[in-house]
């Protein structure tokens, strides 16, 4: 199982499992917000100051929003709204059918894997409702940041690419670009070809080989302004997080959503 079930990842001295599902005073579980499903459940760390910046940042296969929202609390800006929703619970192929949750069918983690497209496309309209629902309360499109971690990572970089408003830019983690034999022509449309990427990857990942990242990094040169992309790999390194990376994280997103 990947998304990162097992790993922990250390910041500011302390340890975060990344499956945690406990709650803590800076977080709330959106219940109003019925009308955008993932954000009925989303976990979301506020803003301490006025809220002028959204990331949205998606778990990977098997876990939740807990953990992440844990990290993003780590490493939070004052200004910036954190949400990180849940993916539904689905039979994954690649996990013998098993019901997780999974934000698309699975099938298999190598380059020539069999690919569920019509998943991959559904979850992506589901994270660009959250975008609408983020500008309709005020935060304009280019003040919202997309990222996520393996699964989740590779549904935030497809999401981007397809996504016709403009973005602040992408945070893709231990991940892979989904139906990446359909681009760049599925990005014809794209507002986001301009948009600065920020892709981190262990250098000792078991599940999702810094290989594979290298040719995602090479695929998206040819999608976006390669002067807009940025490819770290981290010795040692497995499928996890690392503080070297989470200070790399909170560096982009300071850089891309600054205060105003």
């Amino acid at each position: 199982m990947e998304g990162g079930v097992n790993a922990v990842l250390q910041s500011s001295g302390s340890s975060v499992e990344i499956l945690g599902q406990q709650k803590h005073p800076l977080q709330c579980m959106c219940g109003n917000n019925m009308s955008v499903p993932l954000l009925a459940e989303a976990v979301t760390v506020s803003g301490t100051d006025k809220e002028t910046a959204a990331v949205i940042f998606l778990h990977g296969l098997g876990d939740s929003g807990h953990g992440w929202a844990d990290a993003m609390t780590a490493i939070r800006l004052p200004h910036v709204k954190y949400i990180c929703p849940h993916a539904p619970r689905i039979p994954v192929t690649l996990n013998m059918n098993m019901t997780m949750p999974s934000w698309f069918d699975l099938k298999g983690l190598s380059p020539d894997s069999p690919e569920d497209e019509a998943g991959i496309k559904r979850a992506a309209e589901n994270i660009k409702a959250i975008i609408d629902h983020e500008v309709k309360n005020g935060i304009p499109a280019n003040r919202v940041m997309l990222g996520g971690f393996s699964q989740g990572g590779a549904l935030s970089l497809y999401t981007a690419l397809t996504c016709q408003q403009q973005l602040a830019g992408v945070v893709a983690l231990s991940c892979w670009l989904p139906l990446h034999k359909s681009f760049p022509q599925a990005a014809s449309a794209s507002a986001n070809r301009d948009m600065p990427i920020l892709q981190c990857h262990g250098e000792m990942d078991p599940m999702i080989p810094v290989q594979f990242g290298a040719m995602t990094a090479e695929k998206l040169k040819v999608i976006v302004n390669p002067q807009k992309l940025t490819f770290r790999t981290y010795p040692g390194l497995v499928h996890s997080s690392c503080p070297q990376e989470m200070a790399a994280v909170k560096e982009f997103i300071e850089k891309h959503l600054p205060r105003i």
